[in-house]
C-alpha cells in the first residue's frame, strides 16, 4: 500500500465549496481506501491505496466529490516519496523561515519554464520563486497575502488550463510527515 495526500483546491474558503473535513474521511474511506486522515479545514487530505495511478485517484475523487456534493473540486493527488522529495528539493532556507514565508505550488503536470519567463523576478525582490517538475516554490518574507509577487505567478491567464494549488510550509511538512507513517491521527481527525 502506498500513502498519498490528496490536496484539494479552492474549498472552505469563505464559506464557499464548504467539504467538512468529516465527510472527506468518510467518502475517501467509502472509495475503498485505508489510513484515512486529514490535516485543517483547507482541504488535505491523506489515504492509503493499492493503486500506483495518481492521476485516475484524482479523477475518481473529483467525481466522488462532485456527486457528493453538488460541485466540482479540483483535486491532485501526490504519493508521500513525491512530497518527501519535492520538500527536500526546496531551494530556500526553509529550516530559516517561518512557514508563512514559504510556499509550495503543486501542479498537476510538469512545470512549463517558458510559461513564467514573462515575469520580470527582480521587480519582485526580495520576493523569489523557483521551480521543481511539477512544482513552484515561493519566497514570501511578508507572507502570502501581501505578496505581489503571488499575484503574477498566479494570474489566471498565466495558468490557464492548469490544476495548481500552493500550500504554506508548514502544511508542506505536516503532509510529509502524514504520508511517512499511518496509524497516527491528527487534530483528532481518523476515519
Amino acid at each position: 500500500m502506498t500513502m498519498y495526500a490528496a490536496l484539494l483546491r479552492g474549498i472552505n474558503v469563505s464559506g464557499h465549496k464548504k467539504v467538512p473535513m468529516a465527510e472527506l474521511r468518510t467518502l475517501l474511506t467509502e472509495l475503498g481506501h485505508g489510513d484515512v486522515r486529514t490535516h485543517l479545514q483547507s482541504g488535505n487530505a491523506v489515504f492509503s491505496s493499492a493503486s500506483d495511478d495518481e492521476n485516475a485517484l484524482a479523477a475518481e475523487l473529483e467525481q466522488a466529490i462532485e456527486k457528493r456534493f453538488g460541485f466540482p473540486v479540483p483535486c491532485l493527488v501526490r504519493d508521500g516519496g513525491y512530497l518527501a522529495a519535492v520538500a527536500a528539493a526546496c531551494p530556500f532556507p526553509a529550516a530559516e523561515l517561518e512557514g508563512r514565508q514559504l510556499h509550495i505550488t503543486y501542479y498537476g503536470q510538469p512545470v512549463d519554464a517558458e510559461r513564467f519567463a514573462g515575469i520580470d523576478a527582480a521587480a519582485f525582490l526580495p520576493e523569489e520563486f523557483r521551480l521543481g517538475d511539477r512544482a513552484l516554490y515561493l519566497y514570501t518574507p511578508d507572507g502570502l497575502g501581501r505578496s505581489k509577487l503571488a499575484g503574477a505567478l498566479f494570474r489566471p491567464a498565466l495558468n490557464k488550463g492548469r490544476i495548481a494549488t500552493s500550500r504554506n510550509w508548514n502544511t508542506v511538512v505536516k503532509l510529509v510527515e502524514m504520508t511517512a507513517s499511518t496509524g497516527t491521527a491528527h487534530d483528532g481527525a481518523r476515519a
